[in-house]
């Protein structure tokens, strides 16, 4: 069966020549097992009519999609990584497959993979991704997009039979090939790349490319190319960044090759969510000196910005790269009061008073302290007022006595609930949110580890999507 008729491929990336990547070939597995396929994600690029052979077919062994190069590519870049700068980066599992224009809203939208095979940029890797890394990235952009994060979404998780010898996990290890759905994988270090190559000629064209593909209308933009792309840049991540910390979700890796040009999360390594408010709770174990804790992520993303704003000066004055930088600040606190008003499923009230109630409700979840989940403040007070006496007679009342929440109470009294109707929803029945901690997950995975047991994974991803329904953030 050929793609739907939303299907419309725009492969531009490919269009850019030879130094911004290399062609390759995906890996030849020796067995493809379909175990997970988000056919909601598929309808955005009209894929979603694929039967299941089919799916296989492109998204496991790769066969070109209609319209699509016949090779991948597996994007250059540098970065640096826990600030210490690499060249020796690269896509080394992964490539760029295929391009293709979203549904509605016509903007570009990337087919990337994960686990797909060993690049030029492999460094003595084996290319391949382990299944249970398949198996959290899935679980993180559902959780993630549920929470209104801008996210990469899983669109296909293919086991390949392969095993796989890792020293983070027990091994061997299951091995599958993953495919993200993103609006780009053009990152920070793509620019760095070409810094450090003395190549402005070459940073001048990707500038270009990306303001002409995903800077809006040409009428809307002012300026010279590099400052334009890194004002948007800059905006995107305030905003992604506020996302972050409303989830109460640590990245756990923010080096400059994990950072795209759209403010869109992806790439997800040993990500956490926190169980309770913490800022120097750490998602990845070699995080020693707690680098990108959860409350360094707001400084750790304005670090990475300044490393796009210096090899973007090699194409523009300095001082005309600094104002867009020193926005970022304000940009982020703005993003982060309106992002947790929105967690609050309250009306906003302009920036002073949105402002006023992001305070509090932090104040709140200090004041729980140990005995206060992050995910059940949020779903218990969801929609201010209108859930007090839901909260008040659920199993954290007692915590909620305490100045603290007098204050943020006092301040939820002066709102009105942001489309009432989503109470309704059978979630908001029910005595627990979803959340996604990691027990849950490693719980998750050793179902399918130990029993082959598929059903719980499928139960959660199930459950997810209600939490993104009700929430409808």
């Amino acid at each position: 069966m050929p793609p739907g008729p939303a299907y419309r491929p725009d492969p531009r990336f490919w269009a850019l020549g030879p130094e911004f990547a290399d062609p390759v070939d995906a890996a030849r597995f020796p067995a493809h097992h379909l175990r997970w396929r988000h056919d909601r994600a598929a309808a955005k690029v009209g894929l979603e009519g694929l039967d299941d052979r089919e799916w296989v077919e492109h998204f496991g062994r790769f066969s070109p999609l209609p319209g699509q190069p016949a090779a991948p590519l597996a994007l250059r870049y540098h970065g640096h990584q826990f600030r210490v700068y690499n060249p020796d980066l690269g896509d080394g599992r992964g490539f760029l497959f295929a391009q293709m224009r979203e549904a509605g809203s016509r903007r570009l939208l990337d087919l990337g993979t994960k686990g797909s095979g060993v690049t030029p940029w492999s460094r003595a890797g084996d290319g391949r991704l382990t299944l249970k890394g398949g198996v959290r990235e899935a679980l993180a952009t559902a959780m993630l997009e549920a929470l209104g994060v801008p996210t990469s979404l899983t669109l296909s998780l293919v086991e390949t039979g392969e095993a796989l010898s890792r020293n983070d996990e027990p091994s061997p290890t299951r091995a599958a090939v993953l495919v993200r759905l993103s609006h780009s994988h053009i990152r920070f270090g793509s620019f760095q790349r070409l810094a450090a190559i003395e190549r402005p000629d070459l940073m001048a064209i990707l500038t270009d490319h990306v303001n002409d593909l995903y800077g809006g209308d040409p009428e809307d933009r002012s300026g010279a190319p590099a400052t334009q792309l890194l004002e948007r840049v800059v905006a995107a991540m305030a905003r992604l960044t506020a996302a972050w910390m409303a989830a109460g979700f640590v990245h756990g890796v923010l080096n400059t090759d994990n950072m795209n040009i759209n403010g869109e999360s992806f790439d997800y390594g040993p990500y956490r969510f926190l169980p309770r408010n913490d800022p120097n709770f750490v998602a990845a174990y070699f995080d020693h000196s707690g680098l990108y804790s959860f409350g360094r992520q707001p400084e750790a993303v304005f670090w990475n910005l300044r490393q796009l704003a210096g090899a973007l000066a090699e194409i523009a004055p300095v001082e005309d790269l600094v104002a867009p930088l020193n926005r970022f600040g304000d940009l982020y606190r703005e993003a982060l009061a309106g992002a947790l008003v929105r967690r609050l499923g309250v009306e906003p009230a302009g920036p002073e008073a949105d402002a006023r109630l992001a305070n509090a409700a932090f104040r709140a979840l200090a004041e729980g302290g140990e005995a206060l989940r992050w995910e059940p403040f949020f779903f218990d007070w969801f929609g201010g007022e209108a859930s007090e006496a839901r909260a008040l007679a659920g199993p954290r009342a007692g915590l909620y006595g305490g100045e603290a929440f007098g204050e943020l109470r006092r301040l939820l009294a002066t709102r009105a609930p942001d489309r009432p109707e989503r109470l309704s929803h059978a979630m908001f029945q029910a005595v627990e949110p979803e959340e996604l901690l990691y027990d849950e997950i490693e719980g998750l995975w050793e179902a399918i580890a130990v029993r082959d047991d598929w059903a719980p994974f499928e139960a959660k991803l199930a459950r997810l999507e209600a939490a993104r329904e009700a929430w409808a953030l």
